[in-house]
Protein backbone atom coordinates (compact mmCIF):
# COMPACT_ATOMS: atom_id res chain seq x y z
CA UNK A 1 0.00 0.00 0.00
CA UNK A 2 1.73 3.09 -1.14
CA UNK A 3 1.97 5.86 1.11
CA UNK A 4 3.67 9.52 1.20
CA UNK A 5 3.69 12.42 3.57
CA UNK A 6 4.70 16.03 3.33
CA UNK A 7 4.00 19.12 5.36
CA UNK A 8 2.39 22.29 5.24
CA UNK A 9 1.09 25.10 7.42
CA UNK A 10 -2.44 25.74 8.18
CA UNK A 11 -3.06 29.54 10.09
CA UNK A 12 -5.48 30.11 12.37
CA UNK A 13 -5.42 34.36 13.01
CA UNK A 14 -1.66 34.97 12.36
CA UNK A 15 -0.48 31.85 14.44
CA UNK A 16 0.69 28.94 12.14
CA UNK A 17 0.48 25.17 13.13
CA UNK A 18 2.45 22.57 10.61
CA UNK A 19 0.01 20.03 8.73
CA UNK A 20 1.29 16.77 7.81
CA UNK A 21 -0.32 16.12 4.68
CA UNK A 22 -0.21 12.06 3.75
CA UNK A 23 -1.52 10.43 0.85
CA UNK A 24 -2.17 6.57 0.50
CA UNK A 25 -2.77 4.96 -2.42
CA UNK A 26 -5.04 2.11 -2.35
CA UNK A 27 -7.36 -0.99 -4.17
CA UNK A 28 -10.93 0.46 -5.18
CA UNK A 29 -12.29 1.76 -7.42
CA UNK A 30 -10.56 5.22 -9.00
CA UNK A 31 -11.22 8.35 -6.94
CA UNK A 32 -9.94 10.61 -4.57
CA UNK A 33 -11.13 11.64 -0.69
CA UNK A 34 -9.94 14.56 1.04
CA UNK A 35 -10.30 14.56 4.76
CA UNK A 36 -9.07 16.47 7.92
CA UNK A 37 -11.91 19.47 8.22
CA UNK A 38 -11.16 21.29 5.22
CA UNK A 39 -13.13 24.18 4.13
CA UNK A 40 -15.25 24.11 0.56
CA UNK A 41 -12.19 25.97 -1.06
CA UNK A 42 -9.87 23.22 -0.28
CA UNK A 43 -12.40 19.86 -0.94
CA UNK A 44 -11.83 21.31 -4.42
CA UNK A 45 -8.14 20.84 -4.17
CA UNK A 46 -8.02 17.68 -5.18
CA UNK A 47 -9.46 18.67 -8.81
CA UNK A 48 -7.08 21.66 -9.11
CA UNK A 49 -4.21 19.11 -7.98
CA UNK A 50 -5.11 16.10 -10.57
CA UNK A 51 -5.55 18.60 -13.64
CA UNK A 52 -1.98 20.31 -12.45
CA UNK A 53 -0.27 17.14 -11.87
CA UNK A 54 -1.52 16.04 -15.89
CA UNK A 55 -0.52 19.36 -16.97
CA UNK A 56 3.12 18.85 -16.02
CA UNK A 57 3.79 15.59 -17.38
CA UNK A 58 2.91 13.35 -14.91
CA UNK A 59 0.19 10.53 -14.19
CA UNK A 60 -2.57 10.89 -11.52
CA UNK A 61 -3.23 7.08 -10.35
CA UNK A 62 -5.74 5.04 -11.57
CA UNK A 63 -6.61 3.83 -8.10
CA UNK A 64 -8.34 4.77 -5.13
CA UNK A 65 -6.14 7.27 -3.55
CA UNK A 66 -6.79 9.19 0.29
CA UNK A 67 -5.62 12.53 1.48
CA UNK A 68 -5.20 12.73 5.37
CA UNK A 69 -4.71 16.12 6.80
CA UNK A 70 -3.16 16.29 10.09
CA UNK A 71 -4.28 17.35 12.98
CA UNK A 72 -7.64 16.08 11.94
CA UNK A 73 -9.52 18.35 14.11
CA UNK A 74 -7.82 21.40 12.83
CA UNK A 75 -9.92 23.45 10.54
CA UNK A 76 -8.07 23.80 7.61
CA UNK A 77 -9.13 26.56 4.69
CA UNK A 78 -7.67 27.89 1.70
CA UNK A 79 -5.74 26.51 -1.69
CA UNK A 80 -2.69 26.68 -0.01
CA UNK A 81 -2.47 23.19 0.64
CA UNK A 82 -2.24 21.98 -3.33
CA UNK A 83 1.53 22.17 -3.61
CA UNK A 84 1.90 19.75 -1.02
CA UNK A 85 -0.31 17.49 -2.35
CA UNK A 86 0.16 17.31 -5.74
CA UNK A 87 4.11 16.53 -3.95
CA UNK A 88 2.24 13.68 -1.34
CA UNK A 89 0.54 12.17 -4.36
CA UNK A 90 3.88 12.14 -6.87
CA UNK A 91 5.59 10.90 -3.81
CA UNK A 92 3.65 7.50 -3.01
CA UNK A 93 2.83 6.89 -6.77
CA UNK A 94 6.90 6.66 -7.20
CA UNK A 95 6.83 9.41 -9.90
CA UNK A 96 9.14 11.20 -6.96
CA UNK A 97 11.68 10.09 -4.68
CA UNK A 98 10.67 11.52 -1.16
CA UNK A 99 13.88 12.27 0.98
CA UNK A 100 13.23 16.10 0.38
CA UNK A 101 10.10 16.41 1.45
CA UNK A 102 11.25 15.26 5.16
CA UNK A 103 11.90 18.74 6.96
CA UNK A 104 10.16 20.83 3.98
CA UNK A 105 7.11 23.18 4.36
CA UNK A 106 5.30 23.29 0.52
CA UNK A 107 2.76 26.57 0.33
CA UNK A 108 1.12 27.25 -2.82
CA UNK A 109 -2.12 27.08 -4.63
CA UNK A 110 -1.59 25.07 -8.50
CA UNK A 111 -3.45 26.54 -10.98
CA UNK A 112 -4.96 23.52 -13.74
CA UNK A 113 -1.76 24.11 -15.88
CA UNK A 114 0.55 23.70 -13.47
CA UNK A 115 1.19 27.14 -12.36
CA UNK A 116 1.96 27.84 -8.36
CA UNK A 117 0.04 30.56 -7.57
CA UNK A 118 1.09 32.99 -4.05
CA UNK A 119 -1.29 32.54 -1.21
CA UNK A 120 -2.17 34.96 1.51
CA UNK A 121 0.13 33.95 4.95
CA UNK A 122 3.33 32.72 3.55
CA UNK A 123 5.41 35.49 6.24
CA UNK A 124 3.37 33.62 9.60
CA UNK A 125 3.12 30.31 8.34
CA UNK A 126 7.29 30.29 7.62
CA UNK A 127 7.52 31.92 11.15
CA UNK A 128 5.75 28.45 12.51
CA UNK A 129 7.80 26.55 10.31
CA UNK A 130 11.04 27.57 11.67
CA UNK A 131 9.36 27.25 15.56
CA UNK A 132 8.40 23.71 14.50
CA UNK A 133 11.71 23.04 13.24
CA UNK A 134 11.82 22.79 9.63
CA UNK A 135 14.55 23.64 7.73
CA UNK A 136 13.36 24.43 4.57
CA UNK A 137 10.49 25.82 2.39
CA UNK A 138 8.97 25.80 -1.24
CA UNK A 139 7.19 28.95 -2.25
CA UNK A 140 5.63 30.42 -5.00
CA UNK A 141 8.07 32.32 -6.95
CA UNK A 142 6.21 35.69 -6.16
CA UNK A 143 6.21 35.13 -2.37
CA UNK A 144 9.96 34.33 -3.09
CA UNK A 145 10.57 37.90 -1.38
CA UNK A 146 8.30 37.99 1.51
CA UNK A 147 9.40 34.16 2.36
CA UNK A 148 13.17 35.57 2.59
CA UNK A 149 11.92 37.72 5.56
CA UNK A 150 12.23 34.75 8.07
CA UNK A 151 15.79 33.80 9.05
CA UNK A 152 16.74 30.76 10.27
CA UNK A 153 15.06 28.25 7.11
CA UNK A 154 15.91 28.29 3.35
CA UNK A 155 13.24 29.47 1.29
CA UNK A 156 13.09 28.46 -2.24
CA UNK A 157 10.70 29.42 -4.80
CA UNK A 158 8.97 27.66 -8.06
CA UNK A 159 7.11 28.96 -11.18
CA UNK A 160 5.67 25.87 -12.22
CA UNK A 161 4.70 22.56 -10.44
CA UNK A 162 7.49 21.14 -13.09
CA UNK A 163 10.25 23.22 -11.17
CA UNK A 164 9.26 21.68 -8.33
CA UNK A 165 9.24 17.92 -9.57
CA UNK A 166 12.89 18.27 -11.31
CA UNK A 167 14.03 19.61 -7.93
CA UNK A 168 12.65 16.55 -5.85
CA UNK A 169 14.19 14.43 -8.45
CA UNK A 170 17.43 16.18 -8.15
CA UNK A 171 17.27 17.26 -11.75
CA UNK A 172 16.85 21.14 -11.27
CA UNK A 173 17.39 23.80 -9.11
CA UNK A 174 14.71 25.99 -7.77
CA UNK A 175 14.87 30.33 -7.78
CA UNK A 176 16.57 31.50 -4.25
CA UNK A 177 15.90 35.06 -2.69
CA UNK A 178 17.86 38.24 -3.69
CA UNK A 179 19.48 40.07 -1.37
CA UNK A 180 16.87 43.00 0.11
CA UNK A 181 17.23 46.45 -1.23
CA UNK A 182 17.42 49.29 0.69
CA UNK A 183 13.82 50.94 -0.04
CA UNK A 184 13.56 54.98 0.41
CA UNK A 185 10.97 55.91 3.08
CA UNK A 186 7.89 56.91 0.86
CA UNK A 187 7.37 60.60 0.69
CA UNK A 188 4.73 62.01 3.25
CA UNK A 189 2.84 65.18 3.94
CA UNK A 190 5.43 67.42 5.55
CA UNK A 191 3.76 69.72 8.59
CA UNK A 192 4.35 72.86 7.17
CA UNK A 193 1.52 72.79 5.05
CA UNK A 194 -0.48 73.64 7.71
CA UNK A 195 -1.71 76.89 8.91
CA UNK A 196 -1.70 78.20 12.77
CA UNK A 197 -3.46 75.50 15.15
CA UNK A 198 -0.10 76.01 17.23
CA UNK A 199 -2.04 73.61 20.39
CA UNK A 200 -3.03 71.22 17.49
CA UNK A 201 0.97 70.88 16.61
CA UNK A 202 1.78 70.43 19.92
CA UNK A 203 -0.65 67.81 20.96
CA UNK A 204 0.24 65.59 17.63
CA UNK A 205 3.80 66.50 18.93
CA UNK A 206 3.19 64.69 22.03
CA UNK A 207 1.05 62.27 20.81
CA UNK A 208 3.53 60.75 18.48
CA UNK A 209 6.34 60.88 21.05
CA UNK A 210 4.63 58.78 23.66
CA UNK A 211 2.23 56.93 21.26
CA UNK A 212 -0.79 58.82 22.90
CA UNK A 213 -4.74 58.90 21.66
CA UNK A 214 -5.51 62.04 20.32
CA UNK A 215 -9.25 63.97 19.81
CA UNK A 216 -9.15 66.58 17.79
CA UNK A 217 -12.41 69.16 17.71
CA UNK A 218 -13.73 72.04 15.24
CA UNK A 219 -15.67 73.33 12.72
CA UNK A 220 -15.11 71.89 9.38
CA UNK A 221 -11.91 72.72 7.16
CA UNK A 222 -9.72 74.19 10.19
CA UNK A 223 -7.14 71.11 9.85
CA UNK A 224 -8.26 68.19 11.67
CA UNK A 225 -7.68 65.62 8.63
CA UNK A 226 -4.22 67.75 7.47
CA UNK A 227 -2.71 67.05 10.83
CA UNK A 228 -4.04 63.62 11.11
CA UNK A 229 -2.50 62.32 7.90
CA UNK A 230 0.75 64.02 8.99
CA UNK A 231 1.11 62.06 12.44
CA UNK A 232 2.86 59.00 10.37
CA UNK A 233 5.73 61.16 9.04
CA UNK A 234 6.45 62.27 13.05
CA UNK A 235 6.91 58.18 14.04
CA UNK A 236 10.23 56.42 13.63
CA UNK A 237 10.44 53.47 11.41
CA UNK A 238 9.38 50.36 12.34
CA UNK A 239 12.08 47.79 14.55
CA UNK A 240 12.89 44.42 13.29
CA UNK A 241 10.51 42.74 15.54
CA UNK A 242 7.91 45.35 15.05
CA UNK A 243 7.90 45.04 11.13
CA UNK A 244 8.17 41.53 11.35
CA UNK A 245 5.07 41.42 13.41
CA UNK A 246 2.94 44.17 11.17
CA UNK A 247 4.12 42.58 8.20
CA UNK A 248 2.54 39.10 9.60
CA UNK A 249 -0.75 40.87 9.83
CA UNK A 250 -0.85 42.48 6.02
CA UNK A 251 0.25 39.13 4.63
CA UNK A 252 -2.84 37.52 6.20
CA UNK A 253 -4.55 40.41 4.30
CA UNK A 254 -3.12 39.87 1.20
CA UNK A 255 -1.93 43.85 0.55
CA UNK A 256 1.18 43.24 0.66
CA UNK A 257 3.65 44.72 -2.00
CA UNK A 258 5.39 42.14 -3.83
CA UNK A 259 8.97 44.35 -4.19
CA UNK A 260 8.96 45.67 -0.28
CA UNK A 261 6.79 43.41 1.51
CA UNK A 262 8.55 44.42 4.85
CA UNK A 263 6.11 47.13 6.32
CA UNK A 264 9.02 49.25 7.98
CA UNK A 265 6.90 52.73 7.93
CA UNK A 266 3.87 52.52 10.36
CA UNK A 267 0.76 52.31 8.80
CA UNK A 268 -2.23 54.92 8.49
CA UNK A 269 -5.87 53.64 8.19
CA UNK A 270 -8.69 55.67 7.52
CA UNK A 271 -12.15 53.72 7.06
CA UNK A 272 -15.17 55.90 6.25
CA UNK A 273 -17.73 56.13 8.55
CA UNK A 274 -20.11 53.63 7.13
CA UNK A 275 -17.87 50.87 7.47
CA UNK A 276 -19.00 47.49 9.75
CA UNK A 277 -18.28 46.16 13.03
CA UNK A 278 -17.17 43.13 11.23
CA UNK A 279 -14.75 45.42 9.02
CA UNK A 280 -13.27 47.35 11.98
CA UNK A 281 -12.74 44.61 14.66
CA UNK A 282 -12.22 41.72 12.38
CA UNK A 283 -14.78 38.75 11.54
CA UNK A 284 -16.35 36.79 8.26
CA UNK A 285 -16.95 33.39 7.53
CA UNK A 286 -14.96 30.76 9.01
CA UNK A 287 -11.88 31.79 10.65
CA UNK A 288 -12.34 35.27 11.01
CA UNK A 289 -9.85 37.58 8.78
CA UNK A 290 -8.05 40.58 10.06
CA UNK A 291 -9.93 44.47 10.51
CA UNK A 292 -9.25 47.90 10.16
CA UNK A 293 -7.60 48.00 13.51
CA UNK A 294 -5.28 45.16 12.88
CA UNK A 295 -4.06 46.73 10.07
CA UNK A 296 -3.48 49.43 12.00
CA UNK A 297 -1.01 47.98 14.47
CA UNK A 298 2.07 49.72 15.10
CA UNK A 299 0.60 52.65 13.05
CA UNK A 300 -2.48 54.91 13.36
CA UNK A 301 -5.83 54.43 13.27
CA UNK A 302 -7.75 57.70 12.03
CA UNK A 303 -11.22 58.26 12.50
CA UNK A 304 -12.74 61.33 10.24
CA UNK A 305 -16.35 62.65 11.54
CA UNK A 306 -15.99 60.10 14.62
CA UNK A 307 -19.50 60.89 15.68
CA UNK A 308 -21.00 59.46 12.14
CA UNK A 309 -19.75 55.80 12.93
CA UNK A 310 -22.41 55.26 15.57
CA UNK A 311 -21.84 53.85 18.80
CA UNK A 312 -21.82 50.19 18.28
CA UNK A 313 -18.43 50.46 16.14
CA UNK A 314 -16.51 53.19 18.64
CA UNK A 315 -17.26 51.36 22.01
CA UNK A 316 -16.26 48.01 20.08
CA UNK A 317 -12.86 50.04 20.30
CA UNK A 318 -12.90 50.21 24.42
CA UNK A 319 -11.06 46.85 25.07
CA UNK A 320 -8.84 46.60 22.43
CA UNK A 321 -7.29 50.76 23.27
CA UNK A 322 -6.56 48.97 26.46
CA UNK A 323 -5.50 45.31 25.60
CA UNK A 324 -3.40 45.86 22.69
CA UNK A 325 -5.26 42.82 20.66
CA UNK A 326 -8.45 41.32 19.72
CA UNK A 327 -9.76 38.19 20.18
CA UNK A 328 -12.57 36.90 17.67
CA UNK A 329 -14.69 33.62 17.72
CA UNK A 330 -16.09 31.89 15.57
CA UNK A 331 -17.73 28.48 15.04
CA UNK A 332 -14.57 27.71 13.01
CA UNK A 333 -12.27 28.89 16.03
CA UNK A 334 -10.97 31.41 17.68
CA UNK A 335 -8.22 33.93 16.41
CA UNK A 336 -6.44 36.06 18.29
CA UNK A 337 -4.67 39.38 16.48
CA UNK A 338 -2.42 42.45 17.31
CA UNK A 339 -4.18 46.00 17.37
CA UNK A 340 -1.82 48.04 19.56
CA UNK A 341 -2.38 51.02 17.64
CA UNK A 342 -2.61 54.86 17.96
CA UNK A 343 -6.13 56.33 17.72
CA UNK A 344 -6.94 59.55 16.46
CA UNK A 345 -10.44 61.31 16.26
CA UNK A 346 -11.90 63.95 14.42
CA UNK A 347 -15.45 65.71 14.88
CA UNK A 348 -17.37 68.55 14.41
CA UNK A 349 -18.73 70.83 17.04
CA UNK A 350 -22.42 70.16 16.10
CA UNK A 351 -24.76 68.55 13.32
CA UNK A 352 -24.70 71.71 11.07
CA UNK A 353 -20.88 72.40 11.50
CA UNK A 354 -20.85 75.95 10.21
CA UNK A 355 -17.80 77.20 9.23
CA UNK A 356 -17.93 79.58 12.09
CA UNK A 357 -18.96 78.60 15.10
CA UNK A 358 -21.13 81.71 15.84
CA UNK A 359 -23.47 80.76 12.64
CA UNK A 360 -24.55 77.70 14.41
CA UNK A 361 -28.18 77.24 14.28
CA UNK A 362 -28.30 74.12 16.72
CA UNK A 363 -30.22 73.99 19.95
CA UNK A 364 -27.76 73.30 23.27
CA UNK A 365 -29.94 69.47 23.23
CA UNK A 366 -28.81 68.86 19.99
CA UNK A 367 -25.07 69.79 20.22
CA UNK A 368 -24.83 67.68 23.54
CA UNK A 369 -26.69 64.76 21.86
CA UNK A 370 -24.15 64.94 18.46
CA UNK A 371 -21.27 65.05 21.36
CA UNK A 372 -22.33 61.84 23.26
CA UNK A 373 -21.55 59.73 20.52
CA UNK A 374 -18.62 59.85 21.54
CA UNK A 375 -19.15 58.03 24.99
CA UNK A 376 -17.76 58.65 28.53
CA UNK A 377 -15.66 55.38 28.43
CA UNK A 378 -14.18 55.74 24.97
CA UNK A 379 -13.04 59.21 25.68
CA UNK A 380 -11.71 58.55 28.70
CA UNK A 381 -9.09 56.28 26.89
CA UNK A 382 -8.18 59.24 24.34
CA UNK A 383 -5.39 60.86 26.42
CA UNK A 384 -5.13 64.10 24.64
CA UNK A 385 -7.89 66.13 23.67
CA UNK A 386 -7.58 69.76 21.68
CA UNK A 387 -9.83 72.59 20.90
CA UNK A 388 -9.16 73.90 16.73
CA UNK A 389 -9.93 77.50 16.01
CA UNK A 390 -11.02 78.48 12.23
CA UNK A 391 -7.40 80.62 11.11
CA UNK A 392 -7.63 84.00 10.75
CA UNK A 393 -4.97 84.58 8.26
CA UNK A 394 -2.97 82.54 5.56
CA UNK A 395 0.14 84.74 5.85
CA UNK A 396 0.82 87.09 8.33
CA UNK A 397 4.42 89.26 7.96
CA UNK A 398 6.96 88.18 9.95
CA UNK A 399 5.45 85.37 11.52
CA UNK A 400 7.74 82.71 12.25
CA UNK A 401 7.16 79.83 9.55
CA UNK A 402 5.50 76.27 10.72
CA UNK A 403 8.28 73.84 11.74
CA UNK A 404 8.63 71.07 9.14
CA UNK A 405 7.94 67.28 9.48
CA UNK A 406 11.68 66.50 9.66
CA UNK A 407 12.36 68.57 12.53
CA UNK A 408 9.34 67.87 15.03
CA UNK A 409 10.54 64.12 13.77
CA UNK A 410 13.53 64.64 15.55
CA UNK A 411 12.62 65.87 18.66
CA UNK A 412 9.86 62.88 18.60
CA UNK A 413 12.77 59.75 17.80
CA UNK A 414 14.73 61.54 20.92
CA UNK A 415 11.67 61.40 23.46
CA UNK A 416 10.80 57.64 22.24
CA UNK A 417 14.71 56.92 22.79
CA UNK A 418 14.47 57.88 25.92
CA UNK A 419 11.21 56.58 27.08
CA UNK A 420 12.17 53.22 25.31
CA UNK A 421 15.28 53.08 27.46
CA UNK A 422 13.81 53.78 30.67
CA UNK A 423 11.13 50.73 29.96
CA UNK A 424 13.63 48.30 28.67
CA UNK A 425 13.65 46.13 31.19
CA UNK A 426 9.88 45.62 30.77
CA UNK A 427 9.82 44.97 27.12
CA UNK A 428 7.28 48.65 26.98
CA UNK A 429 8.35 50.83 23.67
CA UNK A 430 6.39 54.03 24.73
CA UNK A 431 4.76 55.78 27.62
CA UNK A 432 0.98 55.28 26.56
CA UNK A 433 1.97 51.28 27.03
CA UNK A 434 2.82 51.63 30.57
CA UNK A 435 0.37 50.18 32.86
CA UNK A 436 -0.54 52.56 35.67
CA UNK A 437 0.38 50.29 39.01
CA UNK A 438 3.72 50.96 37.53
CA UNK A 439 3.91 54.18 37.20
CA UNK A 440 1.86 54.86 41.06
CA UNK A 441 4.42 52.35 42.91
CA UNK A 442 7.60 51.95 40.56
CA UNK A 443 8.10 55.16 39.47
CA UNK A 444 6.01 57.10 41.50
CA UNK A 445 6.24 61.22 41.85
CA UNK A 446 6.83 63.41 44.65
CA UNK A 447 3.02 64.81 46.45
CA UNK A 448 4.32 68.27 45.44
CA UNK A 449 4.15 67.06 41.50
CA UNK A 450 1.03 65.24 41.40
CA UNK A 451 -0.87 67.83 44.45
CA UNK A 452 -2.99 69.19 41.31
CA UNK A 453 -3.77 65.42 39.89
CA UNK A 454 -5.03 64.71 43.77
CA UNK A 455 -7.11 67.63 43.39
CA UNK A 456 -9.25 66.26 40.47
CA UNK A 457 -9.53 62.95 41.48
CA UNK A 458 -10.85 64.10 44.45
CA UNK A 459 -13.42 66.46 42.78
CA UNK A 460 -14.53 63.83 40.53
CA UNK A 461 -13.10 65.68 37.74
CA UNK A 462 -10.98 62.89 36.27
CA UNK A 463 -11.61 58.75 37.08
CA UNK A 464 -8.49 56.73 37.97
CA UNK A 465 -7.89 55.54 34.27
CA UNK A 466 -7.95 59.42 33.70
CA UNK A 467 -5.32 60.23 36.12
CA UNK A 468 -3.23 57.13 35.09
CA UNK A 469 -3.33 58.62 31.27
CA UNK A 470 -2.44 61.99 32.30
CA UNK A 471 1.06 60.35 34.40
CA UNK A 472 1.76 58.86 30.44
CA UNK A 473 1.38 62.20 29.37
CA UNK A 474 3.15 63.76 32.45
CA UNK A 475 6.65 61.40 31.72
CA UNK A 476 5.84 62.51 27.66
CA UNK A 477 6.51 65.62 27.92
CA UNK A 478 9.04 65.36 30.30
CA UNK A 479 10.82 63.42 27.91
CA UNK A 480 10.92 65.77 25.01
CA UNK A 481 12.14 68.57 27.79
CA UNK A 482 14.76 65.80 28.42
CA UNK A 483 13.89 66.01 32.19
CA UNK A 484 14.71 62.91 34.17
CA UNK A 485 11.04 62.58 35.52
CA UNK A 486 8.18 64.85 35.40
CA UNK A 487 7.45 68.00 37.17
CA UNK A 488 4.45 69.55 38.31
CA UNK A 489 4.41 71.82 35.01
CA UNK A 490 4.47 68.58 32.96
CA UNK A 491 1.50 67.18 35.38
CA UNK A 492 -0.21 70.36 34.69
CA UNK A 493 0.10 70.67 31.99
CA UNK A 494 -1.33 66.51 31.27
CA UNK A 495 -4.21 67.91 33.09
CA UNK A 496 -4.95 70.60 30.86
CA UNK A 497 -4.30 68.02 27.46
CA UNK A 498 -7.18 65.40 29.17
CA UNK A 499 -9.76 67.71 30.35
CA UNK A 500 -9.34 72.05 31.39
CA UNK A 501 -12.34 71.77 33.50
CA UNK A 502 -9.79 69.16 36.02
CA UNK A 503 -7.83 71.81 36.70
Amino acid sequence: MPLARAWSVALIGIEGRPVEIEADIGAGLPGTKLVGLPDAGLREAKDRVRAAVRNSGQRWPDSNVTLGLSPADLPKDGSGYDLGIAAAVLAASGAVPSPKLLGTVLLGELALDGRVRPVRGVLPALLAARKAGYRRAVVALESLAEGSLVGGIDVVGAERLGDVIAWLCDEGRLAEAEPEREHPRPEQSDLADVVGQPEARWALEVAAAGGHNLLMTGSPGVGKSMLAMRLPGLLPDLGDDEALEVTAVHSVDGSLERDSPLVRVPPFVAPHHSISVAALIGGGTGIAAPGAISKAHRGVLFLDEAAEYGGERLDALRTVLEEGEVRIARSRGSVRYPARFQLVLATNTCPCAPPRETECRCSPAARRRYLAKLSGPLLDRVDLRVRMRPATAMNVAGEQQPEPTARVRERVVAARERAAKRWSGHGWQTNAEVPGPVLRREFALPAEATRLLDRGLNRGAITARGADRCLRIAWTLSDLDEADEPTADHVAAALEFRDRRAA
